[in-house]
């Protein structure tokens, strides 16, 4: 059996912010991929603005590093669990796998997640345990996690002996003991190239290229990224796709894209083992197997995670509607919604009884809130309302999303968390004082439960608490009312603008979201009330002037910090009957019925 030593094939998996897009940063500096004068951003692979914002991976992206005389080709995967179904299908396109683990925090659910993935379908891993020269880093106990992991995890004896390398991708060093650590990115790539395995060289079979990830562009239109399993391809070969219902269609390779750094270059050839990109197909999809007309062989469908929350996207209808973005009509926005399903795999999108209406199903509010941040930084004014988890029938009987959950707390915040957990019908599985002052909690829970919990839970942890979560399995639906919102809002009364004096009359009511000043529509919600119902408020009365002088002179008024919530505060903080418009400039929160009497006539009917 012939082996590809010219090339190796990686996935870096890892929990969200265990330093996987900082690693690959190192990894492509300290191999010489770059000129010596070129300019380079800190988390390169990063490259949109909301990515570079938040500092999470959003999208898999994958880049080549030539090391002496191999290529690496590097995929950097998401590490946050809305974003698993991208983990899954990468990895059907490595030969191994490097996790990367917090020297301090070890194993999370995430860690979890994509090890198990990895696992299943025999990778070879190398463990590098990420930033070493955290003041509480504690490396010998976190091998031993990761080791009760694989265990846990049904490794086979040959992924038991895992190496593992010590590193700081933030300062460049690594090494095979934690203390002695060397300022290049050595230890790493010589544990990659001894004990991840080189792809085989079968490029004088047929041809078989599976697509695993889509990308979109105006002139070539869909791209599809994959591996080349076997055979070779070269550019303008006319060849055969396969489509997962089992039709063909012919076509002709446009372009092939190879990877080396941050950029792609155009070659004429591929063989076996090669990660590339091709064009010359518009209605190419993830799955699909490319194969030469005279020898259909199909490669076996990648699963795809099924959606588990789904939000309606509405068009914009507020007296507001049309002053800020430009695009609010139902055409633009199902233009912009088809178009996301271009490169998105993990998205649905259906229509409803009304033309200006869509339901939009994700793998969590995560998933959906970017998609609804990258449409208005685009222009586009939207309504949302509030996130439902997908009910499925699993034999006859009706199944709702659960999660697991692990909580990181201070011992003296585990009574609040325990408690409100315990009231969204969750259940602990599991409880360990780590012996410095935190608690490490485990519970499964509904994910509706956690729909709105997480501004909640930084209350309670007075934000020193983590809370991670990710999707297990589904189980039959828990009877009886499962989170929500307890308090009521305060809604305006009338258009105009909110007043410093209107405000202060409220203080007492509840929280004000609006700042004085602030452009307000009858119907709109300007806070949240201290009770249990609506109240309907004119938060723009004016204090009546008179020419008589008050004894007590006139006080600068001043007022409380208004509460600003960003858009995932806002989405989760929806009740049934309220929307959320969402603008470029502008997130308003709104009841569905604006008239006040209208809207008491139906909550009557209720």
């Amino acid at each position: 059996m012939q082996l590809r030593e010219d090339i190796r094939n990686i996935a870096i998996i890892a929990h969200v912010d265990h330093g996987k897009t900082t690693l690959v940063d190192q990894l492509l500096r300290y191999s010489g991929t770059f000129r010596e004068n070129e300019q380079t951003d800190d988390r390169m692979m990063d490259s949109n603005d909301i990515e570079r914002e938040r500092g999470i991976t959003i999208l898999a992206k994958n880049t080549a590093i030539n090391y002496n005389d191999t290529r690496i080709n590097i995929l950097d995967t998401p590490g946050h669990a809305d974003f698993g179904g991208e983990v899954e299908r990468i990895l059907r396109m490595v030969d191994g796998v490097l996790l990367v683990v917090d020297a301090y925090e070890g194993c999370m659910p995430q860690t979890r997640f994509v090890l198990k993935k990895a696992l299943e379908q025999k990778l070879r891993p190398v463990v590098v345990l990420n930033k070493i020269d955290r003041p509480n880093a504690r490396p010998e106990h976190v091998v031993d996690e990761v080791l009760d992991l694989f265990i846990e995890l049904g490794a086979d004896d040959e992924q038991l002996e895992f190496p593992v390398v010590y590193a700081s991708a933030l300062n460049g060093t690594s090494g095979e003991e934690p203390e002695a650590q060397e300022e290049s990115m050595e230890a790493v790539f010589k544990t990659i190239m001894t004990n991840i395995p080189a792809p085989i060289d079968n490029s004088s079979d047929p041809l078989q290229f599976q697509v695993t990830l889509l990308d979109y562009n105006d002139y070539l239109g869909r791209i599809g990224i994959g591996r080349v399993v076997r055979g070779s391809l070269k550019v303008g070969e006319q060849v055969t796709l396969i489509k997962k219902d089992g039709s063909t269609k012919s076509f002709r390779v446009s372009k092939i894209f190879g990877f080396l750094g941050l950029k792609r270059i155009e070659i004429n050839e591929a063989r076996s083992g090669d990660i590339i990109a091709l064009a010359g197909l518009e209605d190419i999809n993830v799955g699909e197997t490319v194969c030469p007309s005279n020898h259909l062989d199909a490669l076996p469908i990648l699963h795809i995670d099924e959606p588990t929350l789904q939000m309606t996207f509405v068009t914009n209808n507020s007296p507001f509607a049309g002053r800020e973005g430009k695009y609010i009509t139902s055409r633009k926005i199902e233009e912009r919604l088809m178009l996301q399903l271009e490169t998105d795999v993990s998205l649905r999108v259906d229509p409803t009884d009304s033309p200006d209406a869509w339901i939009v199903s994700g793998r969590g509010e995560l998933h959906l809130s970017i998609l609804v941040e990258n449409m208005r930084r685009e222009g586009f004014e939207i309504q949302l309302s509030k996130p439902q988890v997908i009910i499925k029938d699993v034999d006859g009987v009706k199944c709702e999303p659960v999660e697991h959950v692990q909580v990181d707390v201070p011992e003296e915040h585990t009574g609040a968390v325990m408690e409100s957990l315990g009231s969204r019908k969750g259940e602990m599985v599991d409880m360990v004082n780590q012996g410095n002052g935190q608690v490490r909690l485990e519970f499964k829970i509904p994910s509706r439960g956690l729909i709105g919990y997480s501004t909640e839970f930084l209350t309670q942890t007075r934000g020193y608490g983590i809370i991670n979560h990710t999707f297990d399995s589904y189980q039959p639906v828990v009877k009886g009312k499962v989170g929500g919102r307890r308090q009521g809002v305060l809604v305006a009364l009338e258009n105009g603008k909110a007043s410093t004096y209107g405000i202060m009359n409220l203080e007492d009511r509840g929280i004000i979201f609006v700042e004085p000043g602030t452009e307000v529509y009858a119907g709109m919600i300007v806070g949240e009330h201290n009770r249990d119902n609506d109240l309907t408020v004119n938060i723009t009365k004016e204090k009546h002037l008179t020419n008589v002088r008050s004894a007590n002179k006139d006080q600068t008024s001043t007022i409380r910090k208004t509460r600003q919530l960003s858009l995932e505060e806002a989405i989760e903080y929806l009740d049934d009957d309220e929307y959320c418009e969402v603008t470029p400039e502008s997130i308003r929160l709104r009841k569905k019925i604006l008239n006040k009497n209208e809207r008491e006539k139906a909550t009557k009917k209720k």
